[in-house]
């Protein structure tokens, strides 16, 4: 069945100003408004882009109210392109790998992991296979930092999450409410 989702984005803080609904992907949110400075998410959970077509700095966003850009670790108020995350079964594993093409140490997880370095005690992450559920990886620890989704499937190297380089800090799943 396929999951269905709500987000609504408001283009001034706290819920203000012109707004639009959107229950779908979506890869040019231009012509529905100028800026995004707070959300809604009523269902579903999204990834949000800055730029048109799904590129730039992504934002993982799960039900709850944002009312303003800080909340999402937005950098900005512009939100171009948008679509909901599809999460599968349920289930979470992933697997991180320190070398590209799932060389070297692997760490395998189905939890939240807040502080990749201190558990690992690697510097950097090269691969990854998401075998269930979506994942956020963070640059920072905390789960702070520039986002990156995972979803199900193989990343042989760190550009084929978006990334600009092999740091993750800390992962998450994306839990869908």
């Amino acid at each position: 069945m396929e999951r269905v989702g709500k987000i609504t984005f408001y283009e001034d803080r706290n819920f203000q100003g012109r707004y639009y609904e959107c229950t779908s992907d979506c890869p040019e949110l231009n012509t529905h408004f100028s800026r995004c400075n707070s959300v809604r998410v009523e269902s579903g959970a999204w990834v949000l882009y800055e730029r048109p077509n799904y590129l730039g700095y992504q934002y993982i966003l799960t039900r709850g109210e944002y009312p303003d850009y800080q909340r999402w670790m937005g950098i900005n108020d512009s939100i171009r392109s948008c679509r909901i995350i599809r999460n599968g079964s349920g289930a979470f594993r992933i697997r991180v790998y320190e070398h590209p093409d799932f060389s070297g140490q692997m760490l395998e997880s189905t939890e939240d992991l807040k502080n990749l370095p201190e558990r690992w005690h690697l510097l950097e992450t090269h691969s990854a296979q998401v075998q269930d559920g979506a994942w956020v990886f963070y640059e920072l620890p905390n789960y702070r930092g520039r986002q990156y989704l995972l979803e199900r499937g193989v990343y042989r190297r760190f550009t084929e999450w978006a990334a600009m380089n092999p740091t993750v800090g800390s992962f998450r799943r994306v839990l869908n409410f």
